[in-house]
């Protein structure tokens, strides 16, 4: 059985079945091995993370601490809670493919000159924040119609691209979170800049820590964990950048909790524009994958950051769902009928109902004709009852069942 307890709660003998925290967080290979070392146990405690799972039924047990179920079902609730709030959102009609191809078009084109910024930076040059404003027009132009299209696909990354679409996408992200948070659509320009930015930093790292195909050593990330401080430095020799721009930049790794880095700043010493930040980094790099992992189904990387307490502002988080949707694009669902779907489409009227595409039936555990279903018609009588974790399956054409030929390299 299954229980989450604090690292305070933690206790050689223990079966470590998973840490609460994005695995780019902590220094460990692998989470699921018996606490046999209590430095090991010191090195969680220190790397920020502050609940994990135990297995009771291979390791010692504790007093205390919550089980699988009742964890499941109180994330539930505040997903669903968060779905169902009122939005601010107002979408605009555009046909699917037409939104594939222009996110496509958009993000071919970011990547370059988001790439180039990199390359200035990493040659010493002053950086053209201009440049980048420009670019975040036409992001944001691309997401005003559908937030989850862009970030899905730019989530669609090689090892070459990762660092350049990382900032595509977060940039998308802060948009789109903006306007859901109300936001002036000028401050909204400067959220996507800022998100664009984020990472600037990473242009000054070792190409062989950047770029390492496995887990950091302690001392690699230690250098890693100095790019806020070293893009903010960069953004400062620039001499134009807003100061929300400086701030996410410097601070999007911060945690409410104060155990964040590299300040360590708590509560209402993060900005709310950091605070998003934050948010918006997470999603894109847990979803995305890496050479030595690969990434989180979209629904289930939700439901895993809704677990991590003290991590993300609770407002700002519920504000995200909704930008993104409960059951994001590209998400793997089952459906009351024991079909699996793929995510197509949000359903602006509610994001507990979108448009999805089944392909396989786990009654006779083979795939069907896919077909397309909007749980949000007058006359579908199905829904969706849960998010499936992919690698559970043997399916390697995810992607192109939601993304089409967009989801080529």
């Amino acid at each position: 059985m299954l229980k989450r307890i604090t690292v305070d709660q933690l206790r050689p003998g223990m079966y470590l079945h998973e840490l609460c925290g994005s695995w780019m967080e902590h220094p460990f290979w692998r989470s699921k091995f018996v606490l046999r070392d209590p430095a090991d146990i010191a090195k969680i405690r220190d790397s920020g993370i502050g609940e994990v799972w135990i297995n009771v039924e291979v390791g010692m047990d504790v007093e205390g601490g919550i089980s699988e179920s009742d964890v499941r079902e109180e994330i539930e609730r505040e997903l669903e809670a968060a779905a169902t709030a009122p939005s601010p959102l107002i979408e605009l009609p555009r046909s699917r493919d037409e939104e594939l191809a222009q996110a496509r078009k958009v993000i071919g084109r970011s990547r370059e000159a988001v790439q180039s910024m990199f390359a200035e930076a990493r040659l010493g040059r002053a950086m053209d924040v201009e440049q980048g404003r420009r670019l975040v027009e036409e992001i944001a132009g691309s997401v005003m119609s559908s937030p989850g299209t862009l970030v899905s696909l730019a989530r669609l990354k090689t090892t070459d691209t990762y660092t350049y679409l990382h900032s595509v996408a977060v940039c998308a992200l802060m948009v789109s979170l903006g306007r859901q948070l109300g936001l002036r659509e000028a401050q909204v320009r400067e959220a996507g800049l800022a998100g664009l930015m984020h990472d600037l930093g990473k242009a000054v790292m070792p190409s062989p820590v950047l770029n390492k195909p496995g887990r950091l050593t302690d001392e690699e990330f230690a250098i890693i964990r100095t790019h806020p401080e070293r893009g903010h430095a960069l953004l400062l020799e620039a001499g134009n950048a807003p100061p929300d721009v400086l701030d996410v930049c410097l601070h999007h790794h911060e945690k409410v909790d104060g155990s964040g880095y590299p300040h360590r700043l708590a509560g209402d010493k993060i900005s709310l524009i950091a605070k998003m930040g934050a948010v918006c980094d997470v999603y894109d790099a847990i979803t995305s994958n890496r050479p030595y992992k690969a990434g989180w189904d979209p629904g289930e990387s939700l439901r895993q950051m809704a677990q991590w307490k003290g991590h993300f502002d609770p407002l700002v988080f519920q504000a995200f769902v909704k930008t993104v949707g409960i059951y994001p694009v590209g998400s793997l669902v089952r459906l009351q009928t024991g079909r699996l779907a793929v995510v197509i489409q949000q359903n602006p009227a509610s994001l507990l109902t979108p448009k999805v595409k089944v392909f396989f039936s786990t009654k006779s555990n083979q795939r069907i004709l896919p077909e397309e279903i909007d749980l949000g018609g007058p006359w579908c009588q199905d829904k969706v009852i849960a998010c499936e974790p992919p690698d559970k399956w043997p399916f390697k054409d995810i992607d192109r069942l939601w993304a089409g030929e967009a989801a080529r390299p």
